[in-house]
């Protein structure tokens, strides 16, 4: 099933999410594979709780449409973190563009660590204490900011940000155009 995603503007998307118990969790498989699917329909590669409504500690990640010879590592990187915490972050910051399905059509320059390491549980419920470099630190700290209520608009240049403004306010207003199901604050 696919899940609506939550647009710039709305609450959820400022909260702090928690820490959930997976074990007791009402359909965590079908709720992982939800936003996987939702992702895909949305032509994404990460896609956090908060997105599609939720107020808990629970992002996915598939970076496998994106291997190739450049970059093979990608070819088996699909997870989904339960409960995230990134413990460190190191290495030298690196700026690139990103986007987000949240706050679609806008792409800005954010700089991020290029090494994180991320304590988790993965979607078999097992704890893992993993560490990330790269493009795989960069999509997984874009998810993780998810949980902590952060936007990416958050981390650009202040002028930037007043020249995006207009486009974030017509996004409030429910004014916004996108190729997948989304939820506006109205």
């Amino acid at each position: 099933m696919i899940l609506p995603i939550y647009i710039y503007g709305h609450p959820v998307l400022r909260k702090v999410a928690q820490d959930i118990d997976p074990e007791n969790y009402p359909n965590l498989q079908e709720l992982i594979d939800n936003m996987f699917e939702t992702m895909y329909g949305a032509d994404g590669v990460g896609l956090a709780g908060p997105q599609v409504g939720l107020e808990d500690r629970i992002f996915v990640v598939d970076l496998s449409p994106l291997a190739d010879e450049e970059h093979p590592e990608f070819k088996d990187f699909k997870k989904a973190f339960i409960n995230a915490h990134i413990i460190e972050r190191g290495g030298e910051l690196v700026s690139a563009e990103e986007g987000c399905l949240s706050i679609p059509g806008i792409h800005e320059k954010v700089s991020r660590e290029g090494e994180i390491r991320i304590q988790y549980i993965d979607e078999n419920l097992q704890p893992r204490d993993e560490t990330y470099s790269g493009y795989m630190a960069r999509v997984i700290q874009h998810e993780y900011d998810h949980i902590e209520g952060i936007l990416f608009i958050d981390k650009i240049s202040p002028l930037r940000k007043r020249m995006v403004k207009g486009k974030l306010a017509n996004m409030e207003k429910g004014k916004v155009a996108c190729e997948y199901r989304i939820r506006t604050v109205r």
